[in-house]
């Protein structure tokens, strides 16, 4: 029997296409999830939120979409982010995610994320530095290691047609960035 989960992650994924391979890291994640003690995640799916407009804000209420969003993230211990890079960045989704739970009370502060990318050429690696700097701001603590980037395109397969990661040598490295995302968070709660 598997012990009660103490941290409860909150996975956002950048890309909204069914197929992504981002977002098969994050399907890899929850599976590999159940084999890990002490740890629950939970997909959240950003598609659903409006641009983000404060002309949408009424008597310092959000849209409802919105403010169930923004209550998923305040119940959650941390964060894994699935990015993939648009023009050396982040997507818009993403950015429009944090944008929304970022407004006053920002709802990132003081938890602990990781990031893991799936792309050509660097995998993805500079969407993760800018949202790492992003996280500064939002008070966000990244673990620094183990950084995780597949270069989804490059020989042999890392991921199906439907997007799902395939390599095991990559579910065993997503798999630490779990245990070090666990431990992390633990560490930070206990500060």
């Amino acid at each position: 029997m598997s012990a009660q989960p103490l941290i409860k992650v909150v996975a956002i994924c950048g890309s909204l296409r069914k197929a992504s391979s981002n977002r098969g890291l994050l399907r890899s994640a929850i599976e590999l999830s159940e084999s890990i003690d002490g740890i629950t995640i939970e997909y959240v799916d950003v598609s659903p939120l409006p641009m983000l407009n404060t002309d949408l804000e009424v008597d310092g209420k959000y849209p409802a979409v919105v403010e169930e969003f923004r209550q998923k993230i305040l119940q959650s211990d941390c964060f894994l982010f699935a990015s993939p890079e648009y023009n050396y960045s982040i997507t818009a989704p993403l950015k429009n995610a944090i944008d929304w739970a970022s407004r006053p009370p920002n709802v990132w502060a003081d938890k602990a994320a990781a990031v893991v990318s799936a792309g050509g050429g660097f995998g993805g690696g500079r969407s993760q530095y800018h949202l790492r700097q992003i996280g500064v701001f939002l008070d966000l603590h990244f673990i620094n290691k183990p950084e995780f980037v597949v270069n989804a395109f490059q020989p042999p397969a890392k991921f199906d047609s439907d997007g799902n990661l395939i390599d095991p040598q990559s579910k065993e490295r997503l798999k630490g960035v779990l245990l070090c995302l666990r431990d992390f968070t633990l560490r930070l709660q206990k500060a």
